[in-house]
């Protein structure tokens, strides 16, 4: 009977130790794992994936948002478990990062924060914005603001254009954009996670951006829509290729992701494939194709009309040499989730679920991990 009683405790031990092993921990403990980067994705990091991973597993991420080229060089020199950037890698950062593989693993925005008294709506297109980052357009009454915001009493205050002043991939969206819709910014500055801007004031990540924002009257600065929010901002309407003043709002950034022609394989990064891989995920600025007179439009057309111009992925970095990279896996896992995506969406967060295709995608990169 002891001997039985023995076997039972035993085999209930050994249950329990496997269990312990299948959600991340390990005899001597909880796991722990350490990741930084991007300042866009860190809301979601530090208040739903973190702590629902902890609760579900004992298991904890240590994050810092440090800005998306920070955690690019991060994860290249292998002081963390995981980089985080909301710009894909470019082609000398993937040779540089050998062997690493970027998995797009939630779908947000950049926006525009404004600080204008008696002013609570604004509309702006690309080539205004363009124009006020260059120093074009250098009052708020400006006629071609005006024309884009009729009935709006705007004031004739000076205009302060706020930037990130550390690599960000939020910058990196922003110029891209800007790189599309006006050839004069394409040819003056272009796009990148770090460029000069020719006027206004620089600030450090989406929190500092908000911050400059905030307390200087006239101001405009690129933020996602969790900072807009959490600084009781306002934030821009953006018109898309339709003509449409858009939001950065969950359902438009839905409609944004819709539109991607086909997903590129996230496991073959490499500094001849980074580009491609780019590409095949940009979201910045889709096409419009109007209906044809008479016609309903299709499901992609109302996509495209109704798709924020600003939208991006955001990219988990990791490497499959890491120590931890066990652990790695299952925490991509657990935010690959359907229930942790949703978790994002409306609120302060505004992220959007995965596309199915990129989620598909994604599980086959976290298994070859």
């Amino acid at each position: 009977m002891r001997i039985n009683r023995r076997i039972t405790t035993l085999a209930a031990l050994a249950v329990t130790a496997a269990a312990a092993l299948s959600v991340g921990t390990n005899a001597f403990g909880a796991g722990k794992l350490t990741g930084a980067g991007s300042s866009l994705v860190a809301p979601f990091v530090d208040n739903v994936w973190a702590p629902d991973w902890s609760k579900s597993t004992s298991n904890a991420v240590t994050y810092g948002s440090v800005g998306s080229t920070a955690g690019i060089a991060a994860i290249t020199g292998k002081t963390v478990d995981f980089g985080a950037s909301d710009a894909p890698l470019t082609s000398a950062q993937a040779g540089t990062c050998s062997g690493c593989v970027e998995i797009p693993w939630a779908l947000a925005a950049t926006g525009f924060s404004y600080h204008i008294s008696g002013v609570s709506h604004l509309n702006l297109s690309g080539p205004v914005i363009a124009e006020i980052y260059l120093g074009q357009i250098t009052t708020w009454n400006d006629p071609a603001i005006a024309k884009l915001n009729k009935g709006e009493t705007l004031p004739s205050e000076k205009i302060t254009p706020v930037w990130r002043n550390d690599g960000s991939g939020d910058t990196y969206v922003f110029t891209s954009y800007l790189s599309k819709v006006s050839p004069a910014w394409a040819s003056k500055v272009g796009a990148g996670t770090s460029v000069s801007f020719p006027v206004g004031t620089g600030a450090k990540g989406n929190s500092g951006v908000a911050a400059v924002v905030g307390s200087t009257e006239g101001a405009i600065g690129n933020n996602s829509w969790f900072y807009i929010r959490q600084d009781g901002l306002k934030a821009a309407a953006v018109q898309n290729a339709a003509g449409n003043f858009v939001y950065p709002y969950e359902p438009y950034l839905v409609a944004a992701a819709s539109l991607l022609k086909a997903v590129p394989n996230l496991n073959t990064l490499s500094s001849s494939t980074a580009d491609t891989i780019a590409n095949g995920l940009s979201l910045v600025d889709p096409a419009y194709s109007k209906p044809k007179k008479g016609a309903k439009p299709t499901t992609v057309q109302k996509n495209e009309a109704a798709a924020y111009p600003l939208a991006t992925f955001t990219y988990v970095i990791t490497r499959p040499d890491d120590a931890n990279i066990s652990l790695v896996q299952q925490f991509i896992t657990f935010a690959l989730s359907s229930a942790e995506q949703k978790k994002g969406v409306g609120g302060s967060l505004q992220f959007a679920p995965l596309p199915g295709a990129i989620a598909k995608a994604d599980s086959a990169a976290v298994a070859k991990l």
